[in-house]
């Protein structure tokens, strides 16, 4: 069976989806970080508990955690931790079935989203994260994701 090319360019493959999968927590970290107050009353009004705390962790989890992914550091665990992230933030932020109407249909898709980017996520955990990243640099690339590296 054909592999359609995919092992001549897995490396650039991961890259893009690493890159791919880190812009919306890029940007949703980044607006968390520099609306903090907003953000807070936002984490109240909807209510996860501690919202104070529960913002710092949003921040370092997806501003912190996106510039990780793109560099390629410590990839299976932060995807691990991401895919954890993403189905808490789909059920506390996008409970649709808690909702009617147009409201109802907007979360639904927001709450699935989250379920594909899990997808994602979970794909980086059993390829690692390829030849262009640190992990790369580290030894860690065609590692099992279950087992340290053989020196």
């Amino acid at each position: 069976m054909t592999d359609f090319g995919s092992q001549k360019v897995k490396g650039e493959i991961l890259l893009i989806a690493r890159i791919v999968l880190a812009i919306l927590f890029l940007t949703s970290g980044w607006g968390k970080l520099t609306g903090f107050s907003g953000t807070v009353d936002y984490m109240a009004q909807i209510g996860v508990p501690l919202p104070a705390v529960a913002t710092v962790v949003a921040i370092a989890v997806e501003f912190l955690g996106s510039i990780a992914l793109i560099l390629g550091v410590w990839t299976r665990p932060l995807a691990v931790l991401l895919a954890l992230f993403t189905l808490a933030t789909a059920i506390l932020a996008h409970h649709f079935w808690t909702m009617e109407g147009a409201e109802r249909y907007a979360n639904s898709i927001h709450f699935y989203k989250n379920l594909s980017i899990i997808g994602g996520f979970l794909l980086l955990y059993v390829t690692g994260a390829g030849k262009y990243s640190v992990d790369a640099r580290l030894g860690l690339t065609d590692a099992s994701p279950l087992r340290p590296p053989i020196r």
